[in-house]
């Protein structure tokens, strides 16, 4: 589930990821990108991670997670650009983030 947040410090973490990711993957503004926050319940997992998805043609949607929550993933957290094609996700696939 998404957190809703909408503080200035939230805000201005979700912007920061965005323009990280914008510069790392080469993504012009008009490209869909989304930052989430999700909460995790499952044994294991932290209890907040951020979810970056983005989509480089209407069919064609990337995506990754960060283990930590919003405020602070930086940009050692992004994959590296030459990681793009690997974190395409497959069609068909489902997940509860987006």
């Amino acid at each position: 589930m998404g957190s809703f947040r909408r503080d200035a410090s939230h805000l201005a973490s979700m912007e920061r990821v965005k323009a990280i990711t914008r510069e790392r993957f080469e993504l012009d503004e008009d490209m869909p990108l989304m930052v989430t926050e999700v909460a995790c319940a499952s044994p294991g997992c932290p209890p907040l991670e951020t979810v970056v998805v983005f989509w480089t043609t209407p069919d064609t949607r990337h995506q990754f997670k960060v283990f930590k929550p919003l405020d602070q993933v930086d940009e050692d957290d992004v994959p590296f650009r030459w990681m793009k094609p690997a974190l395409v996700v497959p069609e068909g696939y489902g997940c509860d983030c987006c």
